[in-house]
């Protein structure tokens, strides 16, 4: 009993200095929980040792312990100078002399060696070949195993170790590699039979999945292989992770059983955390044949399903709330169309189906096998065709898509319902309406009377300018209209071409709608002002002078008596 108290407070104390890594690795093996925190691990690694742990996991602690804090073994210079003067003293025979240094060379070499692997190796080394279980790829089928499961062994004490490895094809083996290559134009050529490389963590407690090394580089040949890339991180500063997948090296293999190939493996090692590598022939599969073999693997029971609907529909005394009926649609979570073949994981509580066939093609393209209805892992293993949902798609119409469950199993349809648009209709007839629009339409053309303007007209000059302005008098506001001067030489044909936008407005379209005040009587018999005659009396208002490069000096001087304007030529 006490030697069972001290053992069980020896592997506490153990316990308490180990630190992440090694808490983690613990939990691993003993198949428990090993995410959170440090407090977390380290209460979860306590009650294993508080609840009576098994003799692998006190091994595996006493392991972790001397990892941690390994034992160093130091050579007493006096032990060889003692044996020797104890043998000096003596007279022994020469037969017991050279048994005796024989034994003395032997227990010196087993303490130098013991010294030598305590202070540079690893205290244990993990096997060579360590008997780990990588988890089966669906889209895979191994058909040899070239390189076994091999522990990747740091060797010194250097941040990036490097080893390798040397495998052979058969002749065998390199037809088939060969012989399943399909070689299209304008693309790099694929092969349906692969040589895969794969990693995972040194755990024999469990399956493993594809795990790579921190800082992995791979060289096959002397030649960089792509890997994965990293996966994005949303917390800053977090450890870069590569998706959990193999490596196609089959491009950069020999494809001859007359060389070998070489692989070259850089990493940077963690403590307390191994790695394996292994090497294998595989043949790349499809997602018909998968969605084949998931029909081989038969459709289960419609009974099965009934029950689980009962059981959720089932009525507890103690809730005040009673669910009577559950409502499941046809269509598939991940296309939004109805499903072909509705299955769903064995281990999934809900009853809501995701169609086989697409699911498949989404991880033949990108392998998450995650369940689109609850985020759950959902491998290919655990995946079943659902035979009630299989009955209701054959009995029900393509046009719908939801059905109802109630307490007893049965199940009943939902019709879609149609969407209705109303449309307002007017309140006013269509005449009216048409009457009134024509009549504001007439009233506004009325209104919008406006003076155009030629814009198109050389406006160069200020003489232009107050040429176009159209004086009014004072008393009536009629406009009275000046003439324009003659047109340039060189522009007139352009000017003939045109057609007038306006003609002349009377004085009658200038008169305003409402009607005028009349005038006092003493202004009625007064004349109007003619403003015109005093414009063109005016000295300022002179007749403007052209410039006409291609008239003679002779027709300038007939075109200023004939009263015409004065060209001047440049001749």
């Amino acid at each position: 009993m006490a030697d069972g108290e001290m053992d069980a407070a020896e592997l506490k104390h153990m316990v308490m200095t180990f630190r992440v890594s090694e808490l983690q690795v613990l939990l691993g093996y003993a198949g428990r929980n090993k995410s959170g925190r440090k407090q977390d691990l380290m209460t979860r690694a306590l009650g294993l040792v508080r609840n009576g742990c098994s003799l692998p996991i006190q091994l595996k602690i006493k392991e972790l312990y001397r990892r941690r804090f390994p034992r160093r073994v130091n050579i007493s210079p006096s032990q060889p100078s003692s044996i020797s003067h104890s043998s000096s003293n003596s007279n022994p025979s020469p037969l017991e002399a050279a048994l005796t240094s024989i034994s003395h060379q032997a227990e010196a070499q087993q303490l130098f060696s013991n010294h030598i692997q305590s202070n540079s190796l690893p205290p244990h080394l993990p096997p060579v070949h360590p008997d780990v279980t990588l988890r089966r790829l669906p889209f895979y089928d191994v058909i040899d195993e070239l390189i076994k499961p091999t522990s990747l062994v740091p060797r010194g004490n250097s941040r990036f170790q490097e080893t390798y490895f040397v495998f052979h094809l058969t002749p065998q083996q390199a037809a088939h590699i060969n012989s399943s290559r399909d070689i299209r134009p304008g693309m790099k050529p694929e092969y349906n039979v692969q040589v895969q490389l794969r990693f995972c963590l040194l755990e024999t407690s469990c399956e493993q999945e594809d795990h790579f090394p921190p800082s992995i580089c791979v060289k096959i040949n002397g030649k960089l292989s792509p890997l994965p890339g990293y996966i994005p991180q949303q917390k800053a500063g977090a450890e870069q992770k590569r998706p959990s997948r193999p490596v196609n090296i089959t491009p950069l293999c020999r494809m001859s059983p007359t060389v070998p190939n070489h692989v070259n493996i850089s990493w940077a090692p963690e403590y307390g955390r191994g790695y394996t590598v292994s090497v294998y022939l595989v043949r790349q599969l499809s997602a018909s044949i998968l969605l084949n073999r998931l029909r081989g693997h038969g459709i289960r029971n419609a009974d099965h399903s009934r029950a689980m609907i009962k059981e959720k529909l089932q009525h507890d005394p103690d809730s005040e709330i009673a669910t009577t009926s559950l409502r499941v649609s046809l269509l598939c979570p991940l296309g939004k169309m109805r499903m072909t073949i509705p299955c769903r994981p064995k281990n999934c509580t809900h009853l809501q189906c995701f169609d086989a066939s697409l699911y498949l093609q989404m991880n033949e393209k990108k392998p998450t096998w995650i369940c689109p209805v609850c985020d759950s892992k959902a491998p290919f293993d655990d995946l079943i065709i659902d035979g009630l949902f299989t009955e209701i798609l054959q009995r029900t119409s393509s046009e719908l898509n939801e059905i109802q469950f109630f307490e007893d199993g049965s199940w009943h349809s939902i019709k879609p319902q149609r969407e209705t648009c109303l449309v307002a209709t007017p309140s006013k007839p269509m005449a009216e309406d048409l009457s009134i629009s024509s009549a504001s339409g007439s009233a506004s053309q009325d209104r919008q009377k406006v003076e155009i303007i030629d814009l198109t007209l050389d406006d160069s000059s200020d003489d232009d300018d107050d040429d176009s302005v159209i004086p009014t008098t004072k008393d009536t506001g009629t406009p009275q209209l000046v003439p324009s001067p003659a047109p340039r030489a060189h522009s007139r044909s352009m000017l003939d071409s045109r057609q007038p936008y306006a003609m002349p407005m009377s004085s009658s379209e200038f008169m305003p709608s409402y009607p005028m005040p009349p005038l006092p009587p003493e202004f009625q018999g007064m004349p109007g002002l003619d403003l015109l005659s005093l414009l063109q009396n005016d000295s300022q208002f002179s007749q403007p002078l052209y410039l006409d490069p291609l008239s003679s000096g002779s027709s300038s001087s007939r075109s200023h008596s004939s009263g015409q304007p004065d060209v001047i030529s440049l001749d």
